[in-house]
């Protein structure tokens, strides 16, 4: 595994660059504002018409123009907007705008990967991901941190793919951390399978199952609440900080020992057979397939499984209970107004 760091980057490189960033959310803002205070002199940050973005960009001062003319006038464009728009976004607005030698860049690499893009063979494509939400790509770029953060390159027309997206990712913070060398097809299906079996649906559904068993055992919901979803942030965080030994050298022995006896018996091997099927349908793109075909009939079983999720009791209890701890908004990752 290859590791980079600033030492290694030559950051005059971007700054030699017009850079254009496409979006304004959670990681739209973050490379944004960190290239700007990185001294990158020349970045714009690219939205469309009516787009609720363009008040807070340009409250950060930051010049705000279309997609296309973004493409125009750029030498670097990284694409920060949801998966499923790429396509069109690349065909309608960036193709055959963006100059001869230019780059085309991203944060995620479904888009190249499963070739939804079919880029321009004159361009550099290469992929800055950083391994955190864009708001914690800011907060620790602004405390003279930053977080580690994968490196791909899929196309180097110029040569000069990998030394630009060194000095790209070095820019907004990834070089203070490390900058890990990957391929677009690792970073997207490893990705993929992450969110799928245990950052998002795995946990969210176990979460709601071990809530629901004891509400139907009859317990009160609130304390249904506090062992089932609240307490996750200090197991996960005692993980984060030194992995599963920190956690269970941290607990009681009692949740220790039922850590080894029981959590076998929820997640058995016919979870890990599960998680291979959800794997081989990322390998074989049977997953991007049925997404994309999902947001060209306008995302109808999409909007109703949100729209029941946010109906569960479970975030009806939530809500009331977190009222009472305010410290939790006060150190709140997302800010809404701002990103």
């Amino acid at each position: 595994m290859q590791v980079y760091y600033d030492r290694d980057a030559d950051v005059s490189l971007i700054k030699k660059n017009k850079i254009a960033v496409v979006g304004y959310g959670s990681q739209g803002h973050a490379h944004a504002l960190n290239l700007r205070d990185s001294g990158v002199k020349d970045v714009v940050v690219a939205l469309r018409q009516g787009s609720a973005s363009i008040n807070k960009a340009k409250a950060e001062k930051l010049k705000v123009v279309s997609p296309a003319e973004a493409a125009k006038w750029a030498d670097v464009i990284m694409i920060l907007t949801p998966d499923e728009g790429h396509a069109a976004l690349y065909n309608d607005h960036i193709r055959d705008n963006l100059k001869k030698g230019g780059a085309l860049a991203f944060a995620h690499g479904l888009s190249i990967h499963f070739r939804l893009i079919e880029p321009r063979d004159d361009l550099d494509i290469f992929m800055v991901a950083p391994k955190g939400p864009g708001h914690t790509v800011r907060s620790e770029y602004q405390r003279g941190a930053g977080v580690p953060m994968l490196l791909a390159v899929q196309q180097d027309a110029t040569g000069n793919a990998h030394d630009i997206g060194l000095a790209y990712a070095s820019a907004i913070g990834g070089g203070r951390a490390g900058i890990i060398g990957t391929t677009f097809r690792e970073e997207c299906e490893t990705d993929l399978f992450g969110e799928q079996s245990v950052l998002c649906g795995g946990l969210t559904s176990l979460i709601q199952s071990a809530y629901e068993t004891l509400i139907e055992a009859g317990y009160a919901p609130e304390m249904a609440y506090f062992e089932c979803v609240h307490e996750v942030k200090l197991i996960v965080d005692l993980i984060y900080e030194g992995g599963i030994a920190n956690m269970r050298y941290s607990i009681s022995n009692t949740a220790e020992y039922g850590d080894y006896v029981s959590g076998p018996r929820i997640i058995d091997e016919g979870v890990k057979a599960r998680m291979k099927e959800i794997l081989d349908d990322i390998q074989s793109g049977r997953f991007v397939s049925q997404w994309m075909s999902e947001c060209a009939a306008g995302q109808p079983s999409f909007k109703a499984m949100r729209r029941r999720a946010a109906e569960h009791p479970i975030e009806e209890v939530g809500e009331k209970l977190r009222a009472m701890m305010p410290w939790i908004a006060e150190e709140a990752l997302v800010d809404k107004s701002k990103n």
